[in-house]
C-alpha cells in the first residue's frame, strides 16, 4: 500500500484526466497557491493590529489568523474561479494540498525566529507545576513545536478548502 503512494499523489497531481481532458494544471495550482500568499503577507498586519488593538493579544491574534487565512482562500477562489470550474472539489483539494503545504514548511520555521523555550516552559509549568530536566525541556519544547505546526496546519487547510469552495461559487466563471 505504501509502495503506491507516491504513485498515487502523482496521479492526484498531474494535469489530466482518465480520458485525456486537461484539469488543473500544476503551474495554476501554483499560481493560486502563490497570490493566496501574497494576499496573505498584504493583509496580515493590518489585521493583526485591528484585532489585537479592539480585543487584545491573546484572542486577537489568533482571530486575525484565522480572517486571513479565510479571506484571502476566498479570494483566490473567487479569482481563480476558471480554473477550478472542472472537477471543482478535486481542483480545491489539490489547492488545499498545496496550501497546508506550504503553511507546514512556515509552522516549522517560525520556532527559530521567536523564543519558544520560555513559552513552552510556562505552558508546561502552568499546567503541570514541576521542573524537568535540561533534556526533558527540550523534548517538550519540541512537542510544543509540533502542536504548534499542527494547529497551523490544520486550520490553515479547513479556511482554504471553505474559502476557496465560496468563492469560486461566488463567481460564476465566463465561458472562453
Amino acid at each position: 500500500m505504501l509502495s503506491n503512494y507516491p504513485y498515487f499523489l502523482i496521479k492526484f497531481l498531474s494535469a489530466y484526466d482518465k480520458k485525456g481532458g486537461e484539469r488543473l494544471k500544476n503551474g495554476d495550482l501554483l499560481i493560486i497557491v502563490a497570490t493566496m500568499a501574497v494576499v496573505v503577507a498584504l493583509i496580515a498586519y493590518p489585521l493583526d493590529l485591528t484585532f489585537v488593538s479592539a480585543i487584545g493579544l491573546a484572542s486577537g491574534y489568533p482571530v486575525s489568523f484565522i480572517t486571513y487565512l479565510f479571506v484571502s482562500a476566498l479570494l483566490g477562489g473567487i479569482v481563480f474561479a476558471r480554473s477550478l470550474q472542472e472537477s471543482r472539489m478535486k481542483a480545491i483539494a489539490k489547492v488545499t494540498v498545496v496550501w497546508g503545504f506550504f503553511w507546514m514548511v512556515l509552522a516549522t520555521i517560525v520556532p527559530a525566529f521567536s523564543e519558544y523555550g520560555g513559552y513552552a516552559r510556562a505552558a508546561y509549568a502552568g499546567q503541570y507545576g514541576t521542573t524537568l530536566s535540561a533534556a526533558e525541556w527540550a523534548n517538550w519544547q519540541s512537542v510544543f513545536a509540533e502542536m504548534f505546526g499542527e494547529i497551523t496546519v490544520i486550520v490553515a487547510i479547513v479556511t482554504c478548502f471553505i474559502g476557496l469552495y465560496v468563492g469560486s461559487i461566488l463567481r460564476k466563471p465566463k465561458e472562453a
